[in-house]
């Protein structure tokens, strides 16, 4: 999903592998942001430049501290606090791709997918109904709603992430859904649940079935 470049390969030095040594860029945003409907170009511009491209910047600079701490002699504890925030920054930046991706659609779930999540959920509209709840409750706090596939359980299910950090193992996200006051407190204030509503009026439903895929 990241878009890199291989930082010590443009050094010339070959020092480290790209699990350490790979510098991340922003990817653009995959839709005309003054085409969502309900959702101010202004809104998703400000959480693409300040909230995701900051944590690509972030991660570029958590990175950086790795590789010169590697061969330090601190205390372990002191690189931990460093692998901490690469692990914050990371989910932060691959579940902000994962959300822009989802976005850019007219909010119609193609007869076919609805069908597969269906499978999981008994209706479509149960499935619906429990990630909205699951949004609702997140409103006025932190966190994100996903629909995953467990690879393991081989099944899909709605799940509640408080941060960046902690994901279900061994799943596949399916939809992304952001609800940091940042994704949409611009537009709807306190208002969650319009801005709940808005997320699906504007699902890129091809996006979602091509990871849905199974």
């Amino acid at each position: 999903m990241l878009a890199a470049t291989d930082a010590a390969a443009q050094e010339g030095t070959g020092a480290a592998g790209p699990a350490l040594s790979r510098a991340l860029e922003p990817k653009p945003l995959p839709f005309n942001a003054k085409s969502l409907n309900g959702l101010s170009e202004k809104l998703v511009v400000s959480h693409w430049e300040n909230n995701y491209a900051g944590a690509v910047k972030a991660l570029n600079t958590v990175r950086e501290r790795l590789r010169s701490q590697l061969a330090s002699q601190d205390p372990p504890y002191v690189y931990n606090d460093l692998k901490r925030e690469h692990l914050i920054r990371t989910g932060s930046v691959v579940l902000h791709e994962l959300y822009f991706a989802n976005l850019g659609g007219d909010g119609k779930a193609p007869a076919q997918l609805r069908s597969t999540i269906a499978r999981s959920f008994g209706t479509f509209d149960a499935w619906e109904s429990e990630f909205r709840k699951i949004a609702q409750g997140l409103g006025g706090g932190s966190g994100w709603v996903v629909l995953g596939y467990n690879e393991h359980l081989q099944l899909l299910e709605n799940y509640w992430l408080a941060d960046h950090a902690h994901n279900p193992p061994h799943t596949r996200p399916v939809l992304v859904m952001d609800m940091y006051e940042h994704a949409y407190h611009m537009d709807f204030g306190a208002a969650a649940a319009k801005y709940i509503d808005a997320f699906f009026a504007n699902v890129n439903w091809d996006e979602v079935a091509k990871r849905a895929a199974v």
